[in-house]
């Protein structure tokens, strides 16, 4: 159980992957077969024509753009600002501030308690 609650992030976005991978093929392979069938063709998994190349594409067209997306947001988010969003490093400067101040206005309360 310890397992379960130490990785349980991971397991169910491996989860959530796998059932999408699956539904992505599943669903590909019957609008495959469709066309192949449309046209007369015998819908095949490997060959020349098969399913697995359209589902290859598929599959890396699909990473590409995703990963493109996490990799293009990771980089800029460590580079530039955008003020008031909590990616940003300007909410560590401003949090940095914040708490600067308060310890000030502690340290002035106690001052004042004691004297």
């Amino acid at each position: 159980m310890k397992f379960l609650r130490d990785y349980s992030l991971g397991i169910v976005l491996a989860g959530l992957f796998l059932a999408s991978w699956i539904g992505q093929t599943l669903m590909g392979w019957v609008q495959f077969a469709g066309e192949q069938a449309a046209h007369g063709e015998a819908a095949e998994v490997f060959g020349p024509s098969g399913y697995f190349w359209t589902w290859m594409t598929a599959t890396f067209e699909n990473w590409q753009s995703e990963f493109l997306q996490l990799f293009t947001m990771a980089v800029l988010t460590a580079f530039l600002i955008h003020k008031g969003s909590t990616e940003s490093r300007d909410s560590d400067e401003e949090m940095g501030l914040q708490l600067a101040a308060i310890r000030r206005e502690l340290a002035q309360l106690r001052e004042e308690r004691k004297g």
